[in-house]
């Protein structure tokens, strides 16, 4: 677990080693509106080839954030890279090679799927021959000929997507990627995410799906009022929050002996169950020591803490609201 201090980000910076490792680079990155700080000193690492989930409440800052690193606003101070080149001064030879998805995607309703990414190839510059390339990575080849206004939500998303592959991008930003999904959008979503990582490419993203996030992310960073509170991997952050659950009579005899085993913060969670902290290199002897106590072992097992339960403790207990919409970040963003 680790937040990122803006000499940590100079030293990665001009540390070749890491500059070969990291797809986007975030130091000191500000946005304002007026006296409203919308994003304030924000720094972030993201490895190559991570899935990187971007956390925050509804108003944290995330769509800000993604704007800004695409050059669609301007940061008020700070700088960003992506790929190892500046997003403002170098914005030509980032945006061939990233994609993305911020707020829901848009497309003529009357057009069928390809015709829409037609349009979208001619304005990139991308040969057609992608098209059939892209439909099939997001599994929507044998509706390619229908028109757009009888796509679910979901195929929307998915369509979306593919538009976002059309430049066979490193980088993809995705903006609450299964907003509004049903179950089958969010797993065919899912599956969708976890086979463009495979293919080596960085995925940035923004979600408020905490669930969904701990099941597809590599790292996460989180944020709350436009402030960085943490960043690491989710194996990191998680990592010393494992608790150790018993099933044992007499609870007054496991407890002494569990203490005395190094046991911690023992607690009484029912009418023989116990839930502690203790190393788990330990947890056989300490098993050991409760058999030789005379204590009745019914079963021993683990509980590993929730990202929502690691969020909810960072930013103080705060529940993370749903986004009304991908972008509603602030109503000045909405207004920029």
């Amino acid at each position: 677990m680790y937040s990122v201090t803006e000499q940590e980000m100079i030293e990665t910076e001009t540390s070749p080693q890491n500059k070969e490792v990291l797809a986007i680079e975030v130091m000191g990155l500000t946005k304002r509106y007026g006296p409203n700080t919308v994003v304030n000193n924000l720094n972030l690492a993201i490895p190559q080839g991570s899935i990187f989930g971007f956390l925050g409440q509804n108003g944290a800052g995330k769509t800000t954030t993604i704007r800004m690193l695409l050059g669609l606003i301007r940061a008020s101070s700070g700088r960003a890279s992506i790929l190892g080149h500046d997003t403002v001064t170098q914005r030509n030879q980032i945006l061939p090679r990233v994609g993305a998805i911020v707020e829901t995607p848009t497309f003529y309703p009357y057009l069928s799927g390809r015709e829409n990414l037609k349009q979208l190839a001619l304005i990139a510059r991308v040969p057609f021959s992608r098209i059939t390339e892209v439909l099939e990575q997001v599994e929507l080849k044998e509706r390619a000929s229908d028109k757009v206004k009888t796509y679910s939500l979901g195929m929307k998303q998915r369509l979306g997507i593919a538009a976002a592959l059309l430049n066979n991008p490193q980088v993809i930003f995705l903006d609450e990627p299964t907003n509004g999904l049903d179950p089958q959008g969010t797993v065919d979503m899912r599956n969708l995410i976890l086979r463009l990582a495979q293919s080596g490419r960085t995925i940035f993203l923004s979600s408020h799906q905490l669930h969904e996030v701990e099941q597809l992310c590599s790292h996460v960073a989180i944020i709350n009022r436009g402030k960085l509170i943490v960043q690491g991997s989710i194996q990191e952050l998680l990592e010393g929050t494992t608790k150790t659950l018993m099933e044992v009579a007499p609870l007054s005899t496991a407890q002494r002996v569990l203490a005395q085993c190094g046991g911690q913060n023992i607690q009484e969670t029912g009418l023989r169950s116990l839930q502690l902290e203790i190393d788990p290199q330990l947890v056989p002897d300490a098993v050991q020591a409760l058999v030789g106590a005379g204590v009745r072992i019914y079963s021993v097992g683990q509980k590993k803490a929730s990202l929502e339960n690691y969020f909810l403790a960072v930013t103080g207990g705060e529940e993370l609201d749903g986004e009304q919409s991908a972008g509603a970040d602030t109503a000045e963003d909405q207004a920029a």
